[in-house]
């Protein structure tokens, strides 16, 4: 079954966002710290993924191209007015600081669980070569994360495993015809990129975690879609960095 691993995927965040909703009692202090450890270890693994670039120079371009095309379509506020949408829906669950909650819950964790290699590489290689490893290992991962984080921010959490299904499930379905059209040196060039620009975003949501910025990520994201043009580009052009040169 070509969606095996990004179903698995799903199960483990609803089920770690459950069981986070009985932790709920959790002393405040310890929800801080363990936000702050969240966020340290998600900068950890964005800088660590910031580094896989052989070409800093398109990570700088998708980052800043992405940027103004995310400010200029306001993809972060339309993903909080979905989140409050859904939150109409489901009841009031406010935060420490008054704000409905649901709606950060779903945006915090949509971030965290999209943006990254393991979502776009995992997908991959489920469609390719119908191996769900990495996707399941990302399950972990995400289970874990969201079990804190339900802790912390609310039952809005639950609500990121939509998008997780649509976003790796349309990439693995497409996965499955890649092959036919994209080289694979071509393909392994733009994840490369990709990875690095994701590694930013990812170390972006971490500073937001630990409260030192209040970067608009999801306005970030169309950087990913620059990757791919740019990388395609200079592969149609003959410029083919190897890594390590």
């Amino acid at each position: 079954m070509v969606l095996y691993g990004t179903l698995i995927n799903v199960a483990l965040i609803i089920i770690g966002s459950i069981i986070g909703r009985f932790l709920s009692n959790i002393p405040d202090r310890i929800k801080e710290t363990v936000t702050y450890a969240i966020g340290l270890a998600v900068m950890a693994i964005g800088l660590q993924m910031s580094f896989a670039s052989t070409q800093i120079i398109i990570v700088i371009i998708s980052i800043v191209i992405g940027a103004a095309i995310g400010e200029w379509m306001d993809l972060d506020g339309r993903l909080n007015r979905l989140g409050a949408w859904m939150e109409s829906l489901g009841g009031k669950d406010k935060d420490d600081e008054g704000r409905q909650g649901i709606a950060r819950g779903f945006v915090t964790a949509t971030l965290i669980f999209v943006i990254g290699s393991m979502s776009i590489i995992g997908a991959i290689d489920s469609g390719l070569r119908n191996d769900h490893d990495i996707l399941i290992a990302k399950g972990i991962i995400d289970g874990f994360t969201a079990l804190i984080l339900s802790s912390t921010l609310g039952i809005g959490v639950i609500l990121a495993a939509l998008p997780v299904f649509v976003y790796q499930g349309a990439i693995t379905l497409l996965a499955t015809q890649i092959s036919l059209f994209v080289p694979d040196d071509m393909l392994q060039f733009f994840i490369r990129e990709m990875t690095a620009t994701g590694g930013l975003m990812i170390l972006a949501i971490g500073l937001n975690l630990i409260g030192l910025t209040k970067i608009r990520v999801a306005n970030l994201i169309p950087g990913i879609l620059v990757v791919a043009v740019v990388t395609g580009i200079l592969y149609a052009f003959g410029f083919m960095p190897v890594p390590g040169e």
